[in-house]
């Protein structure tokens, strides 16, 4: 995007829609727990619906720089915990880092750099 002749929005994403229930289920599933005995659920909380369905369109971005996602969801949930884990100075199940790796992509003290 930074090296186009001029400066214009791309949409990046996966065009894929999750719920955030989708999310804990996966997370937690992946670090071996049940999300129902660590999530409490306040409907206060709730936030009015403001759009039916939020979902990316990165179209422009795959056709003007050939760009599209390399990381799935349940890719990127299993990423995100075994690094949480690790900065936790737990022992992560590991599989984040080998997806990473299978990809070509670098974990370097938690930071991710493409190889």
């Amino acid at each position: 995007m930074l090296q186009q002749d001029k400066p214009c929005d791309y949409v990046i994403g996966t065009g894929e829609t999750h719920s955030v229930k989708e999310f804990l289920e996966e997370v937690f599933t992946y670090a071996g727990l049940d999300w129902k005995e660590y999530v409490e659920i306040d409907p206060r909380y709730f936030r009015p619906t403001e759009v039916e369905l939020l979902l990316a369109d990165s179209f422009k971005a795959k056709r003007e720089l050939g760009w599209s996602p390399r990381i799935t969801f349940k890719e990127l949930v299993k990423i995100m915990v075994d690094s949480d884990m690790e900065l936790a100075g737990l022992d992560s199940p590991g599989e984040g880092k080998k997806i990473l790796k299978q990809k070509g992509i670098d974990w370097t003290d938690n930071h991710l750099a493409v190889g």
